[in-house]
């Protein structure tokens, strides 16, 4: 993975759609903040939706986002494993980099 700018919508799909699964979790980084553990919910060849864990005091409540894959780079996260019971572990997770801010927390 990587060099995702030069990916087509496609060849980030296939990158993605393997990471979605509510068991698993990957890495997203905005400009303005980095290192949120995120679940993927679903992807298309235009957009991925995400759910951000939130750093509340209230548990399992996270900031559900859709964004144009055309502001996503994909990568590899060497600095996480995989967490799936059922699945062998990776030492390496997806990484997100997004192009832009993190939108408020609207709750």
């Amino acid at each position: 993975m990587g060099k995702a700018f030069a990916m087509s919508p496609a060849d980030k799909m296939a990158l993605i759609t393997p990471w979605i699964n509510p068991e698993e979790r990957v890495t997203v980084q905005f400009d303005d903040q980095g290192d949120i553990n995120t679940i993927v919910t679903g992807c298309s060849e235009r957009l991925v939706d995400l759910e951000l864990e939130l750093e509340t005091s209230i548990p399992h409540i996270r900031q559900k986002l859709s964004i144009p894959l055309s502001e996503v780079e994909v990568l590899e996260d060497p600095t996480h494993y995989t967490r799936d019971p059922d699945k062998p572990l990776q030492f390496k997770r997806l990484l997100l980099l997004v192009n832009g801010k993190r939108p408020p927390i609207v709750y």
